[in-house]
């Protein structure tokens, strides 16, 4: 039997990977320095994008969202009383979550739901809901366009 002693073996760094790590540092650095002196766009804030292109609303919506007591989410025009949506418990995940953190901030600042959200189609193509009474904002083309397009649909008024 044969023992070899691992002690005297040599530790080898390839150079290749090393070369690439080294690399990956260096672009790091480079974009961080040049986003830090302006060579770069910062990430953007889409009320200041906005209002730097003009961008002007197509269609505007208030809409109150209920929670009824079996669960359901109840989705109502501000103006008209129109019942445009209901989901029941298990479905409209998204329209959930989104309203979840907007209440949030109601709560935490002492408002209650007297106020509708608003709801509105820019000209540019996004879509937002809106919070007027924290200034709180869903841009809702950030979550892919089927949930998109479950608040686009509730921009269309019945006839």
């Amino acid at each position: 039997m044969i023992v070899r002693e691992y002690e005297d073996d040599e530790i080898v760094v390839h150079r290749v990977p090393l070369m690439m790590a080294g690399a990956l540092i260096v672009s790091v650095l480079a974009l961080t320095a040049g986003t830090t002196m302006g060579y770069f766009e910062r990430q953007s804030v889409p009320s200041e994008a906005r209002a730097t292109s003009g961008a002007q609303p197509l269609d505007t919506r208030a809409l109150y969202f209920f929670d009824e007591t079996d669960g359901t989410v109840r989705v109502e025009d501000a103006e008209t009383g129109e019942v445009i949506e209901r989901y029941g418990p298990g479905t409209g995940g998204f329209v959930r979550t989104s309203l979840r953190s907007l209440t949030y901030q109601r709560r935490v600042n002492g408002i209650g739901r007297e106020v509708p959200f608003d709801l509105i189609e820019w000209d540019n193509g996004e879509l937002t809901l809106i919070d007027s009474t924290t200034d709180a904002t869903v841009e809702l083309g950030s979550f892919g366009p089927g949930n998109r397009e479950t608040f686009a649909a509730m921009l269309e008024r019945g006839s």
